[in-house]
C-alpha cells in the first residue's frame, strides 16, 4: 500500500502548503529600474568602451556589418568588469544543441599565478570561442564518435547577462555552436544565416520601392508561452510525470474544461505570486514579458512577450522555459511545458508572432488604406507564396512526438498548414486577381449598447483561432508551434521561405519595372496578381476543424501530414527543400538531412522512453492495485457465501477480473513491439513506434483508465487527474 500512502501524502503536503519564499519586496525597486540590470546591453556597452569599438559593435548588431574580431579584448574586459560587479565568478558560454535544451559550459575568471594565489582573466579569446565535445550532442551522422572538437562562437548580436543562483552569478554569453569541419550543430547558427538572407533580399524590394537607405531589414518574433502548473507533490508521485513530462494513465475526472470557467479566471494566489517571481527575473534578463493569464484548461496558464529582434527572441524564449521551471520550484511547484501533459482536455502550444522591418518600420503594417500600400501588400504576398510552396517544410518545423498529441486534435491547429487574413486582406486580394484593388473594408466603432460604455474601435475583420498562420494586424501568428519547442526552427523555414519569395519578386521586378513609375507599378500589380492567381489555395478563413476542410484542403491540393513521421517523410531527401536552404546559404544539404536524421530518432526515442515507463507502470503499480482490489472482491464474495448468502453479486468481480486478463494480454503485446525492432533506416525504425509500439502503449492506458474508475480510491496508487488539476 505504499503507492496509495504516498498518494494521500502528497494531498496532504497540497492542501497544508504554506510558502516557503519570502514574499518578494516589489515596492523597494520599481519595475522599470529592474528591467535589463543583469544585461550587458547597449548603455553599459556605451558606458564601458571605447568609442570607436562602441561604434564598431554598434554596427555589427545594427546593420549586420563583419564583426571586427580585433574589438573583442576590449569587449571582454569590459563585461568581465561589468560581470565581477555583479558577483560573477564564471563564465559560461551558452549554446542551444539539437537536443532541444539550452546547454552551458562554466569557466571561472580565476588562473593561477603560479605562486600559490590566482588572477582574474577574461580575454578576447575566451569570449570569441570556446570548445566543447561536439560528438556527445545529435548530430545526425556529421560528428562520429571518436571526432569529438566543436566549437562555441560569440554572437555579440544577442547580449550577454548575468544568471543569478543563491551562491553567486555567471556571466552567460550567448553562442552558436558548430563542428570542427565548420557544420553548424546547433539551433541558432541558421537563425543568423536565415535573417542574414531574409535582410539581403528585403533590402532589394525596399530600394525599388525608392529607399535610398532603408536600414537593416530583421525578422522580429515574439512567442506566446503555455504551460500547467500543479504541486511538486503530485509531480514526484507520477513517474510518467516526472521522466516523460506527461501523464500516461489518468482517467477523465468528472469536471475538465467544459465549464469555459478557467479561461482568463483569476489566478491563484500561489500561481501568482510565482509569476511575480518569474516576471521579475526575466525582467532583469531583459526578457519583454507583457501579459499573463489563465488559459483553457483547469491549472494550464500563458506569458507572452512584446516581439523583438527574432535571434534574440529566440534566446528570450529558452530563459523563459528555464526561468519557468527553476521559479516554480521554489513555490512547491511543478511547471508542465508539455503539449499534453493530461489527455482529454487542451494541451498547450507556442504562438509564434512573426514579422520583418527596419528600426524604423514594422513592413507588415498595412496602413489605413491597405488597397493602396503597394509595399506592404508585396511582402505579405511574398510570405503568401512562401508558405503555399512550402507548407510541408513549415509542418516538418514543428513536428515531434509532443506535438502530435495537439494538431488537428479540436482544440489547435489542424496539421494542415493554410493561412488566415482577414476579410479586408483576403477581399483586397481578390480584387487584385480580377484586375486591381480599388478600396478597403474599413475598420468601424462599435457600439455596446451601454451609456456608461465607451464606444470601441472595431477591426475590419474578425480573427480566427483554428487557423495554424493567422495574419493578426501586423504580423503572422504561427499557431501550431509546440509548447516545449525551441522557436528557432521555425524561424529558420520562415525567414529562408520568405526570403526566396523576396529574392522572386525582386527579381520580377527588376525584369520588367524599369523605364518609369507607370511601369514599376505595372510590374507590382502583375507580381501580385500571378502570385494571388497560383497560391490563392493556401488561404482560408473558415473552420479549420471541420470535416470538410479536410476534403476542401486535399481538393486544393494541400499536404496533410497528421504525424511527425508523415511530415519529416515529406521533406527527408527532397531534393527542391534542401537545395533552396542551401541556395540561401542557411543549411547545406548535409545539415539539412542530419537534422532530419536527429529529429526522427528523436520521436523514436521519446516513444520508446514512454512506452518502457508505460510497461513499467502498469506492471508494477497499476496491476498489483487491480490484483489487490480483485483480493478484497473476492474474499467478499467467498465471505457472504459462507453465511449462507445466495445469489452473491459478483459483477465488479467478474468485470476487474476480465479487465485484468486485458492488461496483462496488453502488457504482453506491449513488451512484444518493444522486442520486435524494425529494419531499415531512422525514419522506418521511427514508422515501427509510431505504428505498432504507440498503439500497443494506448491498449494499455486504456485498460489502465478503466481501472481507475473501479479500484477502491484508497488502493489505486497513482494522483487523479481530479487531484492534480484541482487541488491547488
Amino acid at each position: 500500500m505504499k503507492y496509495s500512502n504516498a498518494r494521500q501524502a502528497a494531498i496532504a503536503a497540497v492542501t497544508n502548503y504554506r510558502p516557503i519564499e519570502k514574499p518578494l519586496n516589489f515596492l523597494e525597486t520599481p519595475a522599470e529600474e529592474i528591467f535589463g540590470s543583469h544585461v550587458f546591453n547597449d548603455g553599459e556597452m556605451r558606458k564601458r568602451l571605447p568609442q570607436d569599438v562602441y561604434a564598431s559593435l554598434r554596427k555589427t548588431i545594427r546593420e549586420g556589418a563583419k564583426l571586427d574580431a580585433s574589438v573583442a579584448d576590449d569587449v571582454a574586459k569590459a563585461m568581465m568588469e561589468w560581470a565581477i560587479e555583479k558577483g560573477a565568478t564564471h563564465y559560461a558560454h551558452v549554446f542551444f544543441p539539437l537536443n532541444g535544451i539550452t546547454a552551458e559550459k562554466h569557466d571561472s575568471f580565476l588562473v593561477p599565478d603560479g605562486e600559490g594565489g590566482a588572477l582574474i582573466e577574461f580575454k578576447g579569446k575566451h569570449l570569441i570561442q570556446g570548445e566543447s565535445d561536439a560528438s556527445s550532442f545529435p548530430s545526425g551522422g556529421i560528428r562520429a564518435t571518436f571526432e569529438a572538437r566543436g566549437y562555441t562562437a560569440w554572437d555579440v548580436t544577442s547580449p550577454a547577462y548575468i544568471l543569478e543562483n543563491p551562491n553567486g552569478t555567471t556571466l552567460c554569453i550567448p553562442t552558436a555552436f558548430c563542428s570542427w569541419t565548420g557544420e553548424a550543430l546547433d539551433k541558432k547558427t541558421p537563425v543568423l544565416r536565415s535573417m542574414q538572407a531574409l535582410n539581403k533580399h528585403a533590402q532589394r524590394i525596399l530600394k525599388l520601392f525608392g529607399h535610398k537607405d532603408p536600414g537593416y531589414v530583421f525578422a522580429t518574433a515574439g512567442a506566446e508561452q503555455e504551460y500547467f502548473m500543479i504541486d511538486r507533490n503530485f509531480y514526484f508521485a507520477r513517474p510518467d510525470l516526472v521522466i516523460c513530462g506527461r501523464s500516461l494513465f489518468g482517467a477523465k475526472p468528472a469536471k475538465g474544461q467544459e465549464f469555459e470557467d478557467q479561461y482568463f479566471g483569476a489566478i491563484p494566489e500561489r500561481v501568482l505570486a510565482c509569476m511575480l517571481d518569474i516576471e521579475r527575473q526575466l525582467y532583469k534578463l531583459g526578457v519583454p514579458v507583457k501579459t499573463r493569464h489563465d488559459e483553457v484548461a483547469p491549472s494550464q496558464y500563458e506569458i507572452a512577450p512584446v516581439y523583438e529582434n527574432a535571434n534574440v527572441a529566440a534566446d528570450h524564449q529558452h530563459l523563459v522555459m528555464i526561468t519557468l521551471k527553476r521559479t516554480a520550484e521554489k513555490y512547491g511547484l511543478a511547471c508542465l511545458l508539455h503539449e499534453k501533459p493530461f489527455a482529454g482536455i487542451n494541451g498547450s502550444g507556442k504562438h509564434l508572432n512573426w514579422s520583418l522591418g527596419t528600426a524604423k518600420a514594422n513592413l507588415l503594417e498595412p496602413g489605413t488604406s491597405p488597397h493602396e500600400n503597394a509595399q506592404f501588400l508585396v511582402f505579405c504576398a511574398a510570405v503568401v507564396r512562401a508558405v503555399h510552396k512550402n507548407a510541408e517544410l513549415l509542418r516538418a518545423a514543428i513536428a515531434h512526438a509532443g506535438n502530435d498529441h495537439r494538431l488537428g486534435a479540436n482544440e489547435a491547429p489542424p496539421a494542415i498548414i493554410s493561412i488566415y487574413l482577414g476579410d479586408m486582406l483576403t477581399d483586397i486580394f481578390e480584387q487584385i486577381e480580377k484586375g486591381g484593388a480599388k478600396k478597403s473594408k474599413q475598420a468601424g466603432t462599435m457600439e455596446v449598447g451601454v451609456n456608461v460604455l465607451p464606444p470601441l474601435p472595431k477591426d475590419a475583420g474578425d480573427r480566427n483561432r483554428t487557423s495554424p498562420f493567422a495574419f493578426t494586424g501586423n504580423k503572422f501568428e504561427f499557431r501550431a508551434v509546440g509548447s516545449a519547442q525551441s522557436i528557432s526552427g521555425p524561424l529558420v523555414i520562415l525567414n529562408t521561405i520568405v526570403a526566396e519569395s523576396l529574392d522572386y519578386i525582386a527579381t520580377e521586378l527588376e525584369k520588367n519595372g524599369g523605364g518609369g513609375k507607370a511601369n514599376f507599378n505595372a510590374a507590382v500589380q502583375k507580381v501580385l496578381h500571378d502570385i494571388v492567381k497560383n497560391h490563392k489555395a493556401i488561404i482560408f478563413n473558415g473552420d479549420g476543424y471541420g470535416e470538410a476542410w479536410q476534403k476542401e484542403a486535399a481538393q486544393r491540393g494541400l499536404p496533410n501530414h497528421r504525424n511527425t513521421v508523415d511530415a519529416l517523410a515529406a521533406v527527408t531527401g527532397h531534393k527542391g527543400y534542401g537545395a533552396t536552404l542551401e541556395k540561401y546559404g542557411v543549411l547545406t544539404v548535409r545539415e539539412f538531412e542530419s537534422r532530419n536524421e536527429v529529429y526522427a530518432e528523436r520521436y523514436s526515442k521519446d516513444i520508446n522512453t514512454e512506452a518502457l515507463l508505460c510497461h513499467d507502470t502498469a506492471k508494477s503499480m497499476i496491476l498489483p492495485a487491480a490484483y489487490r482490489y480483485q483480493g478484497e472482491l473476492a474474499a467478499t464474495a467467498a465471505d457472504l457465501k459462507a453465511i449462507g448468502k445466495k445469489n452473491v453479486d459478483t459483477y465488479s468481480l467478474d468485470a476487474i477480473t476480465g479487465l485484468i486478463g486485458k492488461l496483462e494480454r496488453g502488457i504482453v503485446s506491449l513488451e512484444k513491439s518493444l522486442a520486435n525492432k524494425s529494419k531499415g533506416d531512422t525514419l522506418a525504425h521511427a514508422r515501427h513506434y509510431r505504428d505498432k509500439v504507440l498503439p500497443a502503449m494506448n491498449a494499455v492506458r486504456a485498460v489502465a483508465d478503466q481501472l481507475e474508475l473501479i479500484i477502491a480510491d484508497d488502493i489505486w496508487p497513482l494522483p487523479t487527474y481530479q487531484e492534480m488539476l484541482f487541488i491547488k
